[in-house]
């Protein structure tokens, strides 16, 4: 089981960066929140065992933190 849950996670980076390069109009702060709130929800998801609420507690908290990273370029 815990291999199913690393292809998972994998799976949903892999989709979640594909899916940030179709976003061309939106500005870095965007940007980071949509990756920081993608990363969350894998993340809360993972720790709470795959419940929806560690998820979108994750996706709240991720966010959060990717809209205040602010970035160069």
């Amino acid at each position: 089981m815990q291999t199913f849950k690393q292809i998972a996670v994998s799976a949903s980076l892999i989709v979640a960066t594909i899916a940030m390069t179709g976003c061309a109009g939106m500005s870095n702060q965007d940007k980071n929140t949509a990756v920081g709130a993608g990363v969350g929800a894998v993340a809360g998801s993972v720790l709470t065992g795959g419940s929806p609420v560690g998820a979108i507690g994750g996706a709240a908290v991720g966010g959060v933190i990717g809209n205040q990273v602010k970035t160069t370029k």
